[in-house]
């Protein structure tokens, strides 16, 4: 108790707060490495068709190079804060063990160099006047400020002592030796996770009722480097939070994706894949592609943005976003349908790829983003396909996304398209007709076997900016429309508009130079169908 008395109450602090800025800074130095290192190394030579021998094992070193910056940041993102929340955990009890010793001495107590309190008040009195009743009331009186100052002196160093400790032990519990191995991503988690915990970056604080204005909020109110502690430490959650910049969530969610990644990896060296472990790993491994590809790029509407990811729920979730959504002037949410997994990865990218060309070719003034939005659990093609079950399990999640995308957009209002093919359409309806809809200028259906409703105006939209479009030979709208999922949308009787589609089949709605993919591209751009080009200014 001596010892730490009389250390606590003269130590300067100030070397563990450079200490734990300069971890801060070095934290920093290492992400904007890491994205250096994408955009301009591993990016750039994806992006040229390198292949070869040579290649896989140049992209096989340069690719670890990366997940090491990557584990290495985080790590050291955890020891900034542990350093940070032991600085404040010691000054604050410094600052409480002076501030008693002061009161203390203002109430005519002393405290001696070992921290001891006692009473002076009455050391000169005779003897015979200790037997005096005022004496001992006065004595009583203050014998409980006398117990207080002294339990608030030893509850001080108690909580110096506990904060060295618990800063030391977290300290020693982060694992540099991980960075090499297979699992080292998720040790880097588990350790960001236990510091979180430690200093108060609460699990629990992170919003999950689906409210974007309450998300964004409350990510505002975070520090940058709380915000970097909780991208750390839950990955996952923070990246699904609807209404917070799209930037932040793709930070996040390329962590979740290195997680999940790592995890099969594990499973795939261990032996025990199993078929729909391998469906999900080869859709990961598709989407860590096609990002490599996309950090290769200068135009920024090429850039891949992931708003969401998840390999643990049912067939997967997936949110990929073309272009940032928050900057564009043109914003599209592309629903697929049915029989569609973390396996199709490819081609819900190149579905979107296909839709912001047409859209950019309509308004050649206008930014384009498209989002490829897997957020449901698609139906197989069986019985669940005419089902409203899968729809309405989804609805509120669209929504939410949707409105998310209004809160975290800057500047002027973006013209919002929500796209449903086959199934998605019907999601879409559920999601447009329930709530408060989706805050979508229009609504664009093809392929659809119904939206849950018998007309457009009960989408909770103009009808007007309602728009279907059907094949022929489509065997969705041609056989299930009009039974257990609503009015076939492209009737007129429905209430919106149909628009022209020269394709056959099923899936051929984005078959390129179609006259149904650049329908599709000038609704995106806010236009009708049946209008021309827009050119660029001279």
């Amino acid at each position: 108790m001596p010892a730490q008395f009389s250390d606590l109450m003269k130590q300067d602090f100030s070397d563990l707060e450079v200490a734990a800025k300069s971890w801060r800074a070095l934290a920093e130095s290492l992400e904007t490495a890491q994205v250096q290192h994408r955009h301009r190394v591993t990016g750039p030579l994806h992006a040229s068709g390198w292949e070869g021998t040579d290649a896989h094992y140049g992209f096989m070193t340069m690719e670890d190079n990366e997940r090491k910056l990557g584990i290495c940041e985080s790590q050291v993102t955890s020891i900034a804060t542990a350093l940070k929340g032991t600085h404040h955990r010691m000054q604050q009890a410094q600052q409480d063990l002076r501030k008693a010793v002061r009161e203390a001495e203002a109430d005519n107590f002393a405290v001696d160099e070992d921290g001891w309190v006692s009473d002076p008040t009455y050391d000169n009195l005779p003897p015979e006047a200790r037997n005096d009743p005022d004496y001992q009331q006065s004595v009583q009186r203050r014998s409980g400020p006398l117990g207080e100052y002294r339990a608030r002196i030893d509850k001080a160093i108690a909580d110096a002592e506990t904060a060295s400790d618990e800063g030391s032990a977290l300290l020693h519990q982060i694992d540099t030796f991980d960075l090499d191995k297979v699992y080292g991503a998720n040790s880097a988690q588990e350790d960001a996770e236990r510091v979180a915990d430690a200093y108060g970056l609460d699990e629990k604080d992170i919003p999950n009722d689906k409210n974007p204005k309450e998300n964004a909020a409350w990510w505002k109110s975070l520090s940058p480097a709380e915000r970097q502690m909780y991208m750390d430490a839950y990955p996952q959650k923070v990246g699904w939070l609807d209404g917070i910049p799209s930037a932040d969530r793709d930070e996040a969610n390329r962590k979740s994706l290195e997680l999940s990644l790592g995890a099969f990896r594990e499973k795939e060296e261990a032996g025990t894949l199993g078929i729909n472990d391998e469906r999900r790993y080869s859709g990961l491994l598709e989407l860590q592609d096609e990002l490599d590809k996309a950090d290769g790029t200068t135009k920024p509407h090429r850039e891949l943005y992931v708003l969401g990811i998840d390999a643990d729920r049912g067939d997967g979730r997936a949110l990929v976003a073309r272009g940032n959504p928050d900057t564009a002037d043109n914003t599209a949410i592309q629903v697929p349908g049915t029989d569609n997994d973390l396996s199709h990865m490819n081609e819900h990218i190149d579905r979107a790829d296909r839709l912001q060309e047409s859209a950019m070719a309509a308004d050649k003034r206008a930014s384009t983003s498209v989002v490829s939005w897997l957020g449901y659990d698609a139906p197989e093609f069986n019985n669940s396909v005419g089902s409203e079950a899968r729809a309405r399990d989804g609805e509120q999640d669209l929504r939410s996304f949707t409105h998310g995308l209004r809160e975290s957009h800057q500047g002027e209002r973006t013209h919002m398209t929500v796209l449903g093919h086959s199934y998605g359409s019907t999601l879409v309806g559920a999601a447009a007709s329930g709530g408060q809809g989706l805050d979508a200028d229009d609504v664009v259906v093809v392929g659809s076997p119904g939206m849950t409703v018998d007309h457009a105006s009960e989408l909770n939209m103009d009808p007007d900016h309602v728009w279907a479009g059907y094949a022929p030979d489509d065997i969705v709208s041609d056989e299930l429309a009009d039974r257990t999922l609503g009015e076939n949308p492209a009737e007129e009787e429905f209430g919106g508009n149909v628009f022209e589609v020269d394709t056959e089949g099923h899936t051929g709605y984005w078959d390129e130079n179609s006259e149904s993919l650049r329908n599709q591209g000038k609704i995106i751009a806010g236009r009708s169908p049946s209008e021309g080009q827009h050119q660029e200014n001279d």
